[in-house]
């Protein structure tokens, strides 16, 4: 704007105080007061500034101070300078200014209806030192940071620049050859290397998965109860959730068919994109999935495990439905009665079965790096939203943990935690059952690193969550994985990351929750 010539105003001295003890430094404090006089019009637009030689007396500051902070005035065009004058303020237009007190908020637009659904989703990471007793996390107490280290500088000092650029976004082939032997030796994963696609954690699978995969309208069949990261991602996405109802007794009620059933005849080659036609064009709902999300390995919450004839019984409805399974390999490492159980991928003579992993629990969950297997044809397509999306992880730390699994760092890892686990897991039973045994009764999980406290009749899960809270003690409340059914009452309880005497003293702590949730 073109500066104006108003009458000479006083300079408003007053407002350019100096803090010589603070970390700002003198410019950009008087930066700031300067942009104040300007922002608010205390000084009309067209005014002179002091000459830097007078402002620097009258401040008793260095006149390079005085220049530096012109300066930047000038290039952000609060000020114009004039050859052999002082510089003048620009006539801005009224912009937002400074609210008073009094003044009414400025209502703000609202967020899209898909922005509305992701802001109301639940969400659960706990507090730093609140180790007790938050789902699913390790023990990074335990972890090698000293081997991890030196493998990180070792990469970042000899990765040259194919480990600082953004290339392989689909990941770093060292860690995609990694993972293709690891899974395929503990979980029986048939892939190669092609197929699989790092990712920044499982939850980022999820929401990619979803936007690939689902049009608004489209059915999810999954767990209930079940986790609620997943189902976040598919609703955001627009999907119908249709619960596939898991309990301890009778594990996955998979009685229900697709509706109406898709005749032999009928059934389709799994082709990326291609839609189930069931019964379109007809006035009956189409209950039959597009895509069914299962934990098989360690049911989450519960830490069951999926038995032989239902996971028959699963790729037959998938593949009658023509639909995808997702499945999540949830602490799939972490089992306690036996050998760790093969994945559905394995069994999968359709692709149409996409697994999904982490490392958040193998190592630790701030690594943000997880993977997932895809069929072959959505493999060679991958790329290019991986790139619209920006969920790729760092290839630093890919390169890192690729050396991480291939000198065996981390099957010695994992094999010395499955101990550790295993015996906190004995100990944390048998303290619950010394001191709560009126109130909790703990499932008989035979996997995972966390466990469910069913809750005596009368108490409810989320007060005791919120007292818990106040007592610095982390759990999450078992409702809260309830979305379509009458909720059951208990606690999600992780205790791998929590010695004997942080057991005991949660415990201690929970119990004073409880009685306070009693009155």
């Amino acid at each position: 704007m073109r500066p104006l010539h108003p009458k000479p105003q006083a300079f408003p001295l007053d407002m350019l105080a100096v803090n010589r003890s603070s970390p700002e430094h003198l410019s950009r404090q008087l930066y700031h007061g300067l942009v104040a006089i300007i922002r608010n019009r205390t000084l009309a637009p067209g005014s002179e500034l002091p000459s830097t030689r007078a402002l620097a007396a009258e401040l008793g500051l260095g006149r390079n101070t005085i220049v530096s902070a012109y300066d930047q005035l000038v290039t952000e065009g609060y000020l114009a300078n004039r050859r052999g004058a002082r510089p003048v303020i620009v006539d801005l237009p009224e912009g937002p200014r400074e609210a008073f007190a009094e003044a009414p908020p400025v209502p703000l637009r609202r967020p899209s209806r898909r922005g509305e659904e992701l802001l109301s989703q639940p969400c659960h990471h706990g507090r730093p030192g609140h180790v007790a007793f938050h789902p699913g996390m390790p023990d990074a107490t335990s972890f090698p940071f000293g081997v991890w280290g030196r493998l990180v500088a070792r990469r970042a000092s000899h990765g040259g620049e194919t480990l600082f650029g953004t290339y392989d976004v689909t990941g770093h082939p060292a860690l995609k050859e990694a993972i293709a032997g690891y899974l395929y030796s503990a979980r029986g994963v048939r892939c190669r290397p092609g197929q699989i696609v790092v990712t920044t954690g499982a939850q980022a699978a999820f929401d990619l998965l979803a936007r690939l995969l689902l049009d608004p309208g489209d059915t999810v069949w999954m767990e209930e109860p079940g986790y609620y990261g997943a189902k976040a991602a598919f609703t955001v996405a627009g999907a119908k959730i249709r619960p596939i109802p898991v309990d301890q007794e009778r594990g996955w009620r998979l009685e229900h068919d697709p509706e109406p059933k898709v005749s032999e005849s009928k059934k389709w080659e799994p082709v990326f994109g291609e839609r189930s036609c069931s019964n379109k064009g007809s006035d009956t709902p189409d209950f039959s999935p597009r895509l069914v999300y299962v934990t098989p390995a360690c049911q989450h919450p519960l830490g069951i495990t999926m038995r032989m004839e239902e996971r028959l019984r699963l790729l037959d409805i998938a593949e009658t439905a023509n639909a995808w399974v997702i499945e999540d390999d949830f602490d799939g490492e972490y089992r306690f009665q036996g050998r760790p159980v093969p994945a559905i991928q394995s069994m999968d003579r359709s692709g149409r079965v996409i697994y999904v992993g982490t490392f958040a629990k193998l190592l630790f969950p701030a690594l943000r790096i997880g993977f997932m297997v895809l069929p072959v044809e959505l493999a060679g397509r991958i790329v290019n939203a991986i790139s619209t999306t920006g969920q790729f992880a760092p290839l630093l730390l890919q390169a890192a943990l690729a050396d991480f699994i291939t000198e065996g760092h981390m099957s010695r890892h994992l094999k010395r935690m499955r101990r550790i686990y295993a015996q906190r897991r004995q100990l944390f039973r048998e303290i619950v059952l010394e001191r709560l045994r009126d109130e909790i009764t703990l499932s008989p999980a035979e996997a995972g690193i966390q466990v469910v406290g069913y809750l005596k009749e009368g108490i409810d899960d989320i007060e005791v969550s919120r007292a818990a809270a106040r007592r610095a003690i982390n759990v999450s409340p078992l409702s809260k994985y309830f979305q379509n059914t009458a909720p059951t009452q208990g606690l999600v309880l992780g205790y791998a990351a929590c010695d004997a005497a942080q057991m005991r003293e949660g415990v201690e702590r929970l119990a004073v929750a409880i009685r306070e949730t009693l009155g």
